[in-house]
């Protein structure tokens, strides 16, 4: 019986949350799909989907420390379930776009959905050790992963095809009926969520200390810095793909909504292998043959990304950028697994953010830079400029691993957990 299949039969509470981000991600990307396409449309500047995309990247890097602090504070299902709530509210305001023509509105409410995101994708992080057992852990990490890049493959697909035989309104209503569905999933979960430091409100004073506290953790622990940083890599040249892919369907090959959808989409195929291979191989993959993969990973990336720039058909783009994710995929899923596994659960919630705000502000530089490039350089040229950007992130990780940088930490056990939440606990003034 396959592991992922296992883990949802006998694990109610995974299977939960699993079934509510299905369905919340696939109408995820109906709007990303929807929003860009009409941004193209209103405004016919590939500037103006750069700033687009600094509108949904943005705001998560202002929430990030703040859901972080709160995650590893109070209620982490609560949590959850008002950022989806408020999600659907706003995902529903986009129809008001359709009638008001405003490029502005664009940028508000891209700008709103995603203050609220990191609430509940870091969320997600950080209860999967609790509702999962240590031998589950590294299934479930790579089955939430594909899953992610599953539904990137689903949605962007469907979602581009939705878009032009319904129309913009239809992907909007989808988008927010999603956050209702996950909302309800991840209210019917059983168990206590709360952090062991719940009894202490972030207050600004213990805000700070509880920001510092997941800093100072990240830099005793090389293999922790590592992976943030190798985030911040592939993102110098990964965010311009945020911009790349709507230009090269629309501009390109000029295929319309269809062929963003149809990039977007082979992306997403592309993870999901890369995700299965993570699984298969990280079981078996002692700690040095998982720095050398990240290393391999890296530079098939980047080679493969500049590929996909230059091939002169939409079908080679695709085939290229297919392998570029599947070397991303693999890496997304070891890094992760030694996250979770690595982490404290008193300071999951910040650390998941940290990494996240790290990868955030990156992707807003590369993606602004790709859209200012966008209009002095060729779209091709553009995109073998990120792709090698990615790829030199090899460099720096081999570097690291072959100077002894990054030795392996120890595992952490419920009772360091324990030591770690008591010993950063703040009694309130």
């Amino acid at each position: 019986m396959s592991p992922f299949w296992r883990l949802l039969r006998n694990n109610s509470n995974y299977r939960l949350t699993w079934i509510g981000q299905v369905v919340s991600e696939i109408g995820d990307h109906f709007n990303s799909i929807a929003v860009l396409s009409l941004t193209l449309h209103l405004t016919g500047s590939g500037l103006a989907v750069g700033a687009v995309m600094i509108a949904r990247v943005l705001p998560a890097i202002v929430a990030g420390p703040a859901a972080g602090v709160h995650l590893d504070r109070l209620d982490r299902r609560l949590i959850m379930i008002i950022s989806d709530l408020v999600r659907f509210v706003i995902a529903l305001c986009f129809i008001l776009i359709l009638t008001h023509h405003q490029s502005w509105l664009l940028y508000l409410l891209s700008g709103l959905l995603t203050f609220a995101s990191p609430f509940f994708t870091a969320g997600r992080s950080a209860i999967l050790p609790k509702i999962v057992s240590t031998e589950e852990l590294h299934t479930a990490n790579a089955l939430t992963q594909t899953t992610a890049w599953l539904t990137l493959s689903i949605g962007t697909m469907l979602g581009g095809i939705s878009t032009m035989q319904f129309g913009y309104e239809t992907a909007f209503v989808i988008n927010a009926g999603s956050f209702l569905f996950s909302a309800v999933m991840i209210w019917m979960l059983r168990g206590s969520f709360l952090p062991a430091r719940s009894r202490i409100h972030p207050t600004f004073r213990i805000f700070a200390r509880d920001f510092f506290d997941s800093v100072q953790y990240m830099r005793r622990e090389p293999i922790v810095m590592a992976i943030a940083l190798a985030g911040v890599g592939w993102a110098s040249g990964g965010g311009a793909a945020q911009v790349l892919f709507t230009m090269f369907g629309e501009v390109v090959y000029k295929r319309g909504p269809a062929g963003i959808g149809l990039i977007w989409g082979s992306a997403g195929v592309g993870l999901v292998v890369g995700g299965l291979l993570g699984h298969r191989l990280g079981e078996r993959f002692s700690y040095a043959r998982y720095k050398t993969a990240v290393a391999v990973c890296f530079l098939i990336h980047g080679v493969a990304y500049i590929l996909f720039s230059q091939m002169p058909t939409l079908w080679g783009s695709i085939l290229f950028i297919a392998i570029s994710r599947v070397a991303m995929g693999m890496n997304n899923v070891l890094n992760r697994t030694m996250l979770l596994k690595h982490v404290p659960d008193a300071l999951r919630g910040r650390v998941f953010t940290a990494v996240d705000t790290m990868l955030n502000v990156t992707m807003i530089l590369s993606l602004s830079a790709a859209g200012v490039a966008s209009e002095f350089l060729t779209i091709r040229t553009v995109g073998a400029i990120a792709g090698a950007l990615s790829a030199s992130t090899t460099i720096f990780w081999f570097w690291a691993n072959v100077a002894g940088k990054l030795p392996e930490p120890q595992t952490n056990t419920p009772e360091e957990s324990s030591e770690m939440e008591e010993s950063n606990s703040v009694t309130p003034a």
